[in-house]
């Protein structure tokens, strides 16, 4: 998987990205299929005592886009917020998969009494 991490208007720390990375392993070990990964780590300056942490993330899978931000005024508490929403997401998609595989028509069985149709 290609992950990508920036920052806007904020510094990417070797520990922000490793604490990312950590979290978002935890989120792939239900879905193994994902292309690739795009994650940006941003600050709204709007007034010097409130700075807003905002954490997006697009996600890219085999048959779906998942988009997720979450907003905080701790950066870590805003991932672990998209992590547990993204974890949902992607448990979600996993699931409507997996519904829709059925066994094929050659292999089912037929019922007691029923002839094979031609």
């Amino acid at each position: 998987m290609n992950l990508k991490i920036s920052g806007r208007h904020l510094e990417v720390t070797p520990a922000l990205r490793e604490y990312v990375i950590t979290k978002l392993d935890k989120v792939l070990r239900h879905f193994d299929q994902v292309i690739d990964g795009n994650v940006v780590l941003s600050v709204d300056n709007q007034k010097e005592k409130d700075k807003r942490q905002k954490v997006e993330i697009n996600l890219h899978l085999k048959g779906k886009d998942i988009f997720i931000e979450s907003a905080n005024g701790d950066l870590y508490a805003a991932i672990d917020l998209m992590v547990d929403r993204l974890d949902r997401q992607v448990v979600r998609h996993k699931g409507r998969i997996q519904e829709h595989q059925h066994a094929p028509i050659k292999h089912q069985e037929l019922s007691v009494g029923e002839q094979p149709q031609q």
